[in-house]
């Protein structure tokens, strides 16, 4: 139960040292700057928000550029490689690529270029074939489309969308004029067809009208003719064609700057999110000024780097209690992996504990209790082992997570065993069916929920009373270590009398115990010692819940209410019945896809189909539960555990450091 204490830093260094200052610290992040200090006349800030502003578009065009190389020339990726985590970079490597980042950005503008090229191209593409297509029926005509007559004819070129006969269409037009009437079909298919057709000038205008009425539709306007066009379309479309070809092997072949490009787009980044610092920084002619927030831990080290090696001057002070202080939890090995859970929920406010270690161990029980299946426990834990020793640059808090799910695969094997499940009872059915040994199986060490749920409802409640009653415990020790020992009889101490008295008593109920199916019922003479210690309880509940109010007939009403509060303790305790339940369906849900997978029996297609439906089946069932199992465990942290003692409310530790996707600078110390 660790929130690191933080230290206040101020920080003064000689301009001359600014940058390489700076970008220590975005190495070591390790510090939150602040912007407390105040402009005077002699020290003031700097707007570099416009520089900022370029480095971030410079950011983005890198990343633009890889995007256009992921889409040209994909890299190769494992099924795993979201968890590979940054490349380390030495700060020298980092330093080579620093000096070089103009040139490389030039390597980008180059890709986007290119593949904006590309893309104006291939969209002419579509526009040119169109036109081919259209022309593509009048490539035996010999004169130009645009052609329209001479002074005194006029001509008609164009298509009807049908197919239709020279007869057929002389007939049509026969009425249209009164002079001759020369008609010449061009081609037909069953989608139109092209004709020419030419009048004497006086009669255009009926043939015209002629023309409409039968659905006439002219012909692509070119004042070449057909042929001519159609070659020289397909000569611009070859070459279109030709040039994107070229544009995209040249593309393709800045594959090999992909980590250059990586580099850059980190590396504006980082400088994009140092001018952000830099903007709110308090300088003069020869001096700058830092001030923010460090954890104690760090502040040795700090020290004597920044004056060693940056003739800087270090102060570090202590926050005053109305400062709103970043916080960052430390535990050790047990208690780390849950840190994300517990932030995920809310850090500790001012004054509070940090709930990692306390809540630690119950949440892998928790979480083991409700997948109970030792093979599937097995999986988890060998499968995080892998990842995490695969993957040594994977970053911190997906490697806690994978550390929480190992320690609660380690929990569902140990539950398993317990119970005697493992991937349900195929060990039962694998042995009766193929083997003809149904008097092999995995028996449990203890019990087996299916057969005995009442059991398992009554342990479930159980471990609920034990985890409710570590909360209000905590709320206890909070109380006394905070000097107020009143408060916490009075919140906590009371609650135990009262709930645990009351849980008491009803063991003294035959009818009761004999619902629940335990083999015992406490005597009467303890069931009137549990009675009188739950009622004193409940009175001193009642006495003390409303003290803030000075008017006793307040005090009493609020009182009252707060005893109210034993039925959320019953509603709390309930809950814990998803222990049953979670752990039932994992156990059922397995023995079906068995059962499913062995209906052909002793057989080469029993076999295979039995091998289907076990990986398929217990694949999916080891996927929905084990969220299943994760998101209950945390409702009952949340909701449960947190509720008895627990608000949150603190900020998160946010560091000046290097946010990057790809590269992670190691500092050369």
């Amino acid at each position: 139960m660790a929130v690191l204490p933080m230290k206040k830093a101020l920080i003064c260094g000689l301009k001359k040292n600014r940058k390489r200052t700076l970008e220590y610290l975005q190495r070591q992040g390790v510090l939150e700057v602040s912007t407390e200090v105040e402009e005077d006349q002699i020290f003031h800030k700097m707007n570099v928000l416009p520089s900022k502003a370029v480095f971030e578009r410079n950011g983005a065009e890198a990343e633009q550029a890889l995007q256009v190389l992921k889409s040209y020339v994909p890299e190769k990726k494992g099924l795993l490689s979201s968890f590979a985590g940054r490349e380390p970079l030495k700060l020298k490597t980092y330093e080579e690529l620093a000096s070089r980042h103009d040139e490389i950005m030039k390597k980008a503008g180059r890709v986007l270029w290119l593949a904006k090229t590309v893309g104006e191209r291939k969209s002419a593409v579509p526009r040119l074939e169109q036109q081919l297509q259209e022309l593509e029926p009048w490539s035996s005509f010999d004169l130009p489309l645009n052609f329209r007559g001479t002074k005194t004819t006029q001509a008609f070129i164009g298509s009807l969308p049908r197919p239709v006969s020279l007869e057929e269409l002389a007939g049509q037009l026969s009425g249209c004029c009164q002079g001759p009437v020369e008609l010449s079909l061009v081609s037909s298919s069953k989608e139109q067809t092209c004709f020419f057709a030419l009048c004497r000038r006086e009669d255009g205008e009926q043939m015209d009208k002629g023309l409409r009425s039968l659905g006439f539709v002219k012909a692509p306007q070119s004042r070449e003719v057909p042929a001519d066009r159609l070659r020289q379309l397909k000569g611009e479309l070859q070459g279109i064609k030709d040039e994107i070809q070229s544009y995209e092997e040249e593309i393709r072949s800045f594959a090999s700057s992909r980590d250059e490009l990586k580099f850059v787009a980190d590396y504006y980044v980082m400088r994009a999110e140092k001018y952000g610092v830099l903007n709110d920084l308090i300088q003069s002619q020869n001096v700058f000024f830092i001030t923010g927030y460090v954890p104690e831990n760090q502040t040795e080290k700090l020290e004597q780097d920044l004056t060693q090696r940056y003739d800087a001057f270090v102060q570090f002070s202590d926050p005053q209690e109305t400062e709103d202080v970043p916080v960052v939890l430390k535990n050790n090995w047990f208690a780390q992996p849950v840190e994300g859970i517990v932030e995920s929920y809310s850090l500790p406010g001012p004054g509070e504990i940090d709930p990692s270690a306390v809540m630690a161990g119950f949440y892998y029980l928790l979480f083991g209790l409700m997948l109970s299946d030792a093979a599937y426990g097995l999986i988890m834990v060998f499968g995080c082992l892998y990842c995490m020793k695969k993957f040594p640059n994977m970053e911190s808090g997906l490697k806690k997570t994978l550390k929480m799910f190992l320690y609660s695969g380690i929990s569902t094997t140990f539950w398993g065993i317990m119970f005697g499940s493992f991937f349900g009872d195929a060990v039962n059915v694998i042995a009766s069916t193929f083997f003809n040994r149904p008097d092999i199986r995995l028996a449990p060490l203890w019990f087996e929920p299916v057969a005995l749920p009442m059991k398992m409802l009554v342990f479930s409640f159980c471990f609920g009373i034990v985890h409710l009653f570590t909360g209000l415990g905590v709320k206890l020790y909070c109380s006394v270590k905070s000097g107020h020992l009143a408060d916490g009889i009075y919140d906590v101490v009371f609650w135990y009398m009262l709930v645990g008295g009351a849980v008491v008593y009803m063991l003294t109920m035959s009818m009761f115990t004999e619902m629940l199916g335990l083999g015992f019922t406490l005597s009467p003479a303890v069931g009137t010692a549990a009675g009188a210690v739950a009622a004193i309880g409940f009175v001193g509940i009642v006495l003390t819940s409303g003290r803030e109010s000075k008017n006793w007939g307040k005090r009493l009403l609020k009182g009252l209410y707060g005893a109210y509060g034993i039925t959320s303790y019953l509603s709390d305790i309930l809950s814990y019945s998803r222990l049953l339940a979670l752990g039932l369906a994992t156990s059922v849900i397995s023995t079906v896809f068995n059962k499913m997978g062995s209906m052909l029996g002793n057989s080469v297609p029993g076999a295979v189909l039995f091998i289907l439906v076990f990986v398929i089946g217990h694949a999916l069932n080891l996927a929905i539960n084990a969220m299943g199992a994760y998101v209950h465990t945390n409702r009952l942290q949340f909701v449960e555990f947190f509720g008895k003692f627990y608000e949150g409310g603190g900020r998160k530790f946010s560091p000046f450091g290097e946010h990057t996707k790809y590269y992670k600078v190691e500092e050369d110390i």
